[in-house]
């Protein structure tokens, strides 16, 4: 009974012990793959309902517009972003692309407007008075 006994204990020493090197290792391997990346959450909305969602990676110094590019086809002119994803904005309506960083609207251009790690950009296609 006691050789048992002991036998599990040493069994369950062993386990935690590898379980603790292996995640160890392997979240130093994730972090040191990509040391000058950036990971952003990109969603895309109209009228306020979702239709796209995408986590990119992108480079530690780079701006709103670099994901964007990277998770769709982007199309702007004279500096405001006029199609995304094939679904256009319509001057006579009045519906435009407009975005916020975190829940808050963007103060800046998305051509200007740098982006850090783990942050949330959503664009939404909408009426705009």
């Amino acid at each position: 009974m006691k050789k048992a006994l002991r036998s599990l204990v040493v069994f369950f020493a062993a386990i935690f012990v590898l379980a603790g090197c292996s995640n160890s290792s392997s979240s130093a391997a994730k972090s040191s793959s990509k040391p000058n990346q950036i990971v952003v959450t990109y969603q895309l909305k109209q009228n306020g309902k979702a239709f796209a969602k995408k986590k990119i990676t992108q480079p530690k110094k780079s701006v709103v517009m670099t994901g964007l590019k990277k998770g769709w086809s982007v199309k702007a002119s004279k500096g405001f972003i006029t199609e995304i994803a094939g679904k256009k904005q319509n001057v006579a309506k009045k519906t435009y692309w407009l975005y916020t960083i975190n829940g808050k609207m963007a103060k800046k251009g998305a051509t200007t407007q740098p982006v850090k790690n783990h942050d949330k950009v959503v664009f939404d296609l909408s009426v705009t008075k």
